[in-house]
């Protein structure tokens, strides 16, 4: 392509052209302006025109320089040194890059200037930018202040160099050097207003709405500057493309659907050519390569060689597969290893806390299921010791051992006894700060935002005041003078009430204070303290001096019901009431009392229920957890499940034969039914978890498992058909006697052999 041709224009009119364009441009901007009211901006603005039309001339000058020296080129192909040499002209025009560090905050702004440019002229730049007046910008180099006509030609700048200045300012506290901010996006109006000129001298203002294109404008291609590589593009229009008015006709046919294939040579417009070496040109070879011919490879050995290829390919990832898949086994064989050393190191440290918390039991009892406990013990102590004597001595000396057994035995429970007095005690005075505490504790309700509000009223206030003082007296730790603190607080307290017991209460306090002038010892006052505080006590529990404790007193019953329910105690031949029987599921008429029984199970039986009422409470959870509807398992009492766990299963595991009733629990056989003694199985933990998980009991189990587990049934179904209560449960699923006997009748077993033939 040849060159465009450029038309030519004087140096004066190209002048006069440029200054009109400049005065328009600057009439633009000032316009601009003056709506902000910034007296400064049309100077600034003035320089950065003309700082942009320095920069326009010289890359004209440049453009110019380079096709003159392109057309020598073209004229003159050896060269010469002198047409090689570039002018001051040309020279001042090239670019260099000037880093300018702002200071005291040392930031640095890079700029490309021409090496023509003067610091004054650099300064008048930044002062654009910066918005800061350019006498006061001061500009050293190596600590040294650079002139204001110094180039940076002159400086030392060499084309396509950089250097390096800091800037700073002589009147920081008015005009801080800040870096430039970035500019904001600038957002289109909506309406704008565009001055047309229609005459000579005549001007119009046309408003133009602009619109909002729904799409993305097409690149309609354009130019580039050859020399200073700008590229320049065509610009679409704004309107948007009328549609075609539809007339009705289909206007696609098979025919555009048909690809039509032909052959046509093209020849290309630009040829290309190769320059050689010859006299007076000289072409370097130093980058040049040999090539040479390799081995013709056909299209077998091109596929073999693929294929081998691919076996290689799959081998190394069939290879990292099976390394990730051992890898995935390893880690899940060294979790499952990790989770049965965790599991077995849980259950051994509870089977020890299980040990330490009986221990704990028997050495500090507090409860009545902790000195039943105590009684087991030493039933099972004293029937050993029978054993051994019987087995070791006879005759007087099997006499004597037994007369010492049994004094032996006295003392041991002599010793409970005064234990249990003892926690008899301890609970007793639990009991009573418990009891005061909830009749001091403040009214509580939860919001609707799950916060919990507490209010006191002025009848919890007195009780927290009486529990207070309450827990004074009762302190053993006070010093003499502390005690008559306490018990003038006290006195002043019941007076307000004048009635017999606060009387007796007073005449109590001035006895004790009398002793305590005098000097008696603390043991001789102990009963008389105790007599205060049970008196100060049934002064708490009176709702006419505490009405907050009437909400927590026991209602006597009309004495007109307690007829309807008073049974006599064959044991202790005392009226009770139905509520102190501990009736079973099966008994038919009113025995002992809880108290006569408690008693009868201490002096002979002295059983344990402790672990069946363990038992039970999990049963009672676990039914909970599967369904509301399970009524069953709050019909036995702590004695039926023993009759079930001991009686019928044994008191063993039904698959393993395990005899530790801490490991063991009552599950459902069939677990999509209730629960109930006639489906049920007596296994482990661990076994009962395995058991639950199972889909088919016929195909998990052997054939005499299943048997004994349902002559098991069979018999609960008949013990626990005496509970009226359980009556209505079996009526949908009885056995008749038939089928009772067929399941107590073993079927032989059919084995196969294999023969040899």
């Amino acid at each position: 392509m040849s060159e465009p041709e450029s038309e030519t224009v004087s140096p004066e009119a190209s002048c006069a052209a440029e200054q009109e364009r400049i005065q328009e441009v600057i009439q633009t901007e000032t316009e601009v302006h003056e709506d902000y009211g910034d007296a400064e901006s049309t100077h600034e603005i003035k320089v950065d025109v003309c700082t942009a039309t320095d920069m326009l001339l010289q890359e004209e000058n440049l453009a110019k320089s380079t096709k003159d020296q392109r057309d020598q080129d073209e004229i003159n192909p050896q060269g010469s040194e002198s047409n090689q040499t570039l002018s001051s002209s040309d020279l001042g025009s090239s670019t260099a890059t000037v880093k300018i560090l702002l200071m005291p905050e040392r930031h640095m702004i890079t700029v490309a200037f021409t090496i023509g440019f003067t610091i004054l002229d650099l300064k008048k730049y930044f002062s654009l930018e910066l918005r800061v007046p350019s006498d006061i910008i001061q500009i050293t180099l190596d600590e040294k202040s650079v002139g204001d006509d110094q180039t940076l030609m002159d400086i030392g700048v060499q084309p396509h160099g950089m250097i390096q200045f800091e800037m700073s300012s002589l009147d920081p506290e008015n005009y801080l050097l800040r870096p430039v901010k970035p500019q904001q996006e600038y957002n289109m109006p909506d309406v704008i207003t565009v001055r047309v000129q229609t005459d000579t001298d005549l001007y119009q203002d046309v408003v133009v709405e602009i619109e909002r294109a729904t799409r993305g404008k097409a690149f309609l291609g354009g130019y580039r500057h050859k020399v200073t590589k700008a590229e320049y593009h065509h610009a679409a229009v704004q309107t948007i493309p009328k549609k075609r008015p539809d007339r009705g006709v289909e206007m696609f046919s098979r025919d555009t659907q048909t690809v039509e294939l032909k052959n046509q040579d093209q020849q290309c417009s630009k040829n290309a050519s190769t320059q050689m070496t010859k006299i007076g040109c000289y072409v370097s070879n130093m980058e040049d390569k040999l090539i040479t011919p390799g081995t013709y490879i056909t299209a077998g050995e091109y596929h073999s060689k693929r294929l081998r290829a691919v076996i290689t390919l799959q081998t190394y990832v069939r290879r990292w597969l099976a390394k990730c898949f051992t890898d995935s086994l390893r880690q899940a064989k060294e979790q499952h290893l990790a989770w049965l050393e965790n599991d077995k190191r849980r259950k051994k440290e509870e089977k020890e806390q299980q040990i330490r918390d009986e221990y704990h039991r028997r050495m500090n009892p507090e409860s009545k299921a902790d000195f039943d406990l105590l009684y087991n013990a030493l039933k099972k102590w004293r029937i050993e010791e029978e054993e051994r004597i019987s087995v070791i001595l006879s005759g007087a000396e099997r006499k004597a051992a037994l007369c010492s057994l049994l004094e032996q035995e006295t003392q041991f429970i002599s010793s409970i006894e005064r234990h249990r007095m003892a926690a008899g005690t301890r609970n007793q005075d639990k009991a009573i700060q418990a009891f005061l505490n909830k009749c001091a504790e403040p009214k509580k309700w939860r919001a609707f935002d799950g916060k919990v509000t507490e209010m006191d009223t002025r009848f919890t206030i007195r009780s927290k005041e009486l529990r207070d003082l309450y827990s004074s007296i009762t302190q053993t730790q006070f010093t003499k003078d502390e005690r008559l603190d306490v018990l003038l607080t006290l006195k002043h307290t019941i007076k307000e009430h004048d009635c017999k017991l606060t009387q007796d209460i007073v005449d109590l306090i001035d006895r004790e204070v009398d002793l305590l002038m005098r000097g008696v010892k603390k043991s001789n006052l102990e009963g008389l303290r105790k007599r205060i505080a049970t008196l100060f006590l049934q002064y708490i529990k009176t709702p006419a001096f505490n009405p907050q404790v009437s909400k927590f007193l026991r209602v006597p019953r009309d004495p007109a019901d307690l007829k309807k329910s008073i049974y006599l105690c064959r044991g202790c031949n005392e009226y009770q009431s139905s509520t102190d029987f501990a009736l079973k599921t099966n008994a038919s008429a009113v025995g002992l009392c809880r108290r006569c029984m408690d008693l009868d199970n201490e002096a002979r039986r002295r059983e344990d229920f402790s672990l069946y009422k363990n038992i039970l409470r999990c049963l009672r959870d676990s039914e909970a957890e599967c369904g509301q509807e399970a009524k069953i398992t709050y019909l036995l009492q702590e004695q039926d499940l023993r009759y079930l766990v001991d009686v019928l299963w044994g008191a063993q595991s039904a698959l393993s034969g395990w005899k530790d009733l801490h490991d063991l629990l009552l599950v459902r056989w069939e677990k999509h039914l209730d629960w109930s003694p006639w489906n049920c199985i007596l296994l482990t933990k661990d076994e009962a978890a395995a058991h639950l998980k199972l889909e088919d009991i016929e195909k998990a189990y052997d054939v005499v498992v299943i048997r004994n587990v349902k002559q098991k049934h069979a018999l609960a179904r008949k013990y626990f058909s005496q509970i009226p209560a359980m009556a209505e449960c079996l009526q949908d699923t009885e056995i008749k006697p038939a089928a009772l006997s067929n399941l107590l009748v073993s079927k032989p077993i059919t084995k196969a052999t294999k023969q040899n033939h």
